[in-house]
């Protein structure tokens, strides 16, 4: 093997010395470290024919040997370029002409959308706090009232990770940890990921985004709830949107409702997005569970609160009228540019 790396080293230094053309330099940067068939990538692929021993010690002369052909290209490019361009003379460069005009940066979709939920919460006076992706049971179910029963915390619907940790299902966990270090009255909303193992179609993603807001102080009632999302609505879809709630079940509030808008495409008329139903669901609401409080060290019969949560790329899709999730991930900069 030395000795065939020695010959390749011999001849590239005769052929290297010669190149007078950017496009020799290329033939000859294809012969010696062609991704498929370079003498440098074949010389790697005999490797595996050798023994542990001679492998480590081939491997160390072979990137050698790389590294040797690669500087010396580099230079070589260097000397080729100046050559062409003194040949060239003054028409190598034109000072007249325009520049090269780059494309500035702007906001994701996403980004876009949470920045404004946030900031209607923000002219509410809510606080924006954050917490962590990778999370304890404790806060992430038990704290919540999510007892151990609950299909939630099976492995299907969570994703575990080692010594009880996991990622995150949603952002409440941070609503505990909050109180924990906080006395009321807690006005806040929580952004952030949070993971489920769903199986990723136009609606689903393994990871997608919630806010979580919380507000809690003496005398907190679901008018309050209403009083407060009726305003984030207006705003955020505007004043002809009409809202309505209806009863479910969350184990972290009680009562508990989902909040319904109508719907922004068809104005509540009917139509393929609402299902002809004229609403949209758009979050999950309700008063925070005696046992919530009690797990943030918040005494329940003296201070009330009420919760909701929602999914930001549920919004964005409802907003913008998009009707595929994976879009926001794909990193396609033609629908990237639509929201600039």
């Amino acid at each position: 093997m030395k000795q065939k790396l020695l010959q390749i080293e011999k001849e590239f230094e005769c052929e290297i010395s010669k190149v007078s053309s950017i496009e020799q330099l290329e033939e000859i940067r294809v012969k010696y470290l062609g991704r498929k068939e370079g003498l440098i990538t074949i010389v790697f692929k005999d490797l595996a024919k050798l023994g542990a021993d001679e492998k480590a010690q081939s491997g160390k002369l072979i990137n050698e040997l790389k590294q040797k052909i690669t500087q010396a290209f580099e230079h070589k490019a260097i000397q080729v370029s100046g050559k062409t361009s003194a040949k060239a003379g003054k028409a190598a460069i034109d000072v007249s002409l325009p520049g090269i005009k780059r494309e500035l940066g702007h906001a994701h979709p996403l980004t876009i959308v949470f920045d404004e939920i946030c900031g209607l919460f923000v002219e509410m006076g809510f606080r924006v706090v954050e917490g962590p992706e990778i999370e304890t049971e404790y806060y992430n179910f038990e704290a919540l009232n999510i007892p151990l029963e609950h299909p939630s915390r099976e492995a299907f619907d969570t994703f575990y990770l080692e010594n009880k940790f996991l990622l995150r299902s949603h952002t409440s966990p941070v609503q505990v940890r909050f109180m924990e270090e906080s006395r009321p009255p807690v006005q806040i909303v929580v952004p952030g990921r949070v993971y489920r193992p769903d199986a990723t179609d136009a609606s689903h993603s393994y990871m997608f985004h919630q806010i979580e807001g919380l507000l809690i102080d003496k005398g907190i009632t679901f008018a309050h709830l209403k009083g407060v999302l009726t305003v984030f609505a207006k705003k955020l879809f505007g004043e002809k949107t009409k809202m309505r709630f209806r009863p479910h079940f969350f184990p972290f509030t009680e009562p508990s409702a989902e909040m319904d808008v109508s719907c922004i495409i068809c104005s509540g008329k009917g139509c393929s997005v609402c299902k002809q139903s004229g609403w949209l669901e758009i979050l999950g609401s309700g008063m925070v569970h005696p046992n919530v409080l009690k797990a943030g060290g918040i005494n329940s019969k003296v201070y009330s609160g009420f919760a909701f949560g929602m999914g930001v790329e549920r919004i964005a899709m409802l907003k913008y009228g998009i009707d595929d999730i994976r879009l926001f991930f794909e990193n396609d900069t033609r629908f990237v540019r639509q929201f600039s």
